[in-house]
């Protein structure tokens, strides 16, 4: 047997529980859950595969080349550490709430992703050869496997992480057009001319008077998505609650909008520039207007 023969298996593997993650459910389970003991646990497992992370990375670091049956102990004690991950995973209830599930699953499908890399790299490498990219796939597991110290311990901190991450879309979009706009007609003026047309003369570049009656209309929402957002992102840290299931629903119901304000304003901001079509500028002001109100009206049964 060649010696790396079991790296590829756990490779295999590894892409099978990894594709099971992304398709499966996890289980309402049979035993109490409990919070404290599930973050325990994963935090372990996490720990566990960044060391097996290290072990293997060094045993294909330089000489005496590694044997097969240490190649595949290796593999043997990487493939349960991510099994190990994955049943922890499996352990956190839908009824916890859909958001913070998501964000675990996202974590843990990043370990997996980056054991798989790690396996890929060092069977691309020449034997017993410690190469720059074995390095870094080295540390991304290391780096995915701390993050679960970051992680948002219940759905509240979830869903309050999720509307900040989509506050910050909706802000950088705001303060783009808002630039753009102070620049003049030209959106475009931090582009480069042409070495060879020379000067940007193409109108479609720029806004025309009508244009710009428009679009102060469409920033003025895009202000409204944002101090929306940004209120009832401290409502739900001062008064979400995870109490009872209706709580942990109404939480995930504002994540779940908020998902959809965040791109509809990343569109919105897109259908601006040059040449503006003034059609899909005005649906993309209808589809976040829609979940702007729906948004709104989730806010505050949070805050009753």
């Amino acid at each position: 047997m060649e010696a790396r023969e079991p790296l590829r298996e756990l490779g295999g593997a590894l892409r099978a529980v990894l594709a099971r993650l992304r398709e499966g459910e996890p289980s309402e389970g049979r035993e109490p859950f409990e919070l404290p003991r599930f973050w325990d646990a994963l935090g372990q497992t996490f720990k566990v595969t960044s060391q097996e992370a290290t072990k293997l990375s060094l045993a294909f670091s330089g000489p005496p080349l590694t044997s097969a049956e240490d190649c595949r102990k290796l593999s043997e004690d990487v493939q349960n550490a991510i099994l190990a991950v994955a049943t922890v995973y499996y352990w956190l209830p839908k009824g916890q709430g859909t958001t913070l599930r998501k964000m675990v699953r996202d974590a843990t499908t990043e370990v997996v992703e980056g054991m798989i890399q790690l396996t890929e790299t060092i069977l691309s490498a020449p034997l017993e050869s410690l190469s720059q990219e074995q390095l870094i796939s080295t540390g991304g597991v290391w780096e995915a496997c701390e993050q679960v110290s970051s992680l948002p311990r219940d759905n509240q901190a979830a869903v309050a992480s999720a509307l900040a991450a989509c506050l910050g879309v909706v802000k950088d979009a705001l303060e783009e057009m808002e630039h753009a706009l102070v620049e003049g007609q030209d959106p475009y003026s931090d582009i480069m001319e042409d070495e060879e047309l020379g000067f940007r003369g193409n109108r479609d570049t720029y806004w025309s008077e009508a244009d710009r009656k428009l679009l102060s209309s469409c920033v003025g929402l895009m202000k409204a998505s944002k101090a929306c957002l940004k209120k009832v992102l401290g409502v739900v840290k001062a008064y979400g609650k995870v109490d009872s299931p209706e709580q942990i629903a109404q939480l995930d119901d504002l994540a779940d909008i908020a998902n959809e304000i965040s791109p509809s304003v990343d569109e919105l901001a897109l259908s601006m520039y040059p040449p503006v079509n003034e059609l899909a500028v005005r649906l993309n002001v209808h589809s976040e207007g829609n979940a702007f109100v729906v948004f709104t009206s989730s806010g505050k049964s949070v805050a009753a």
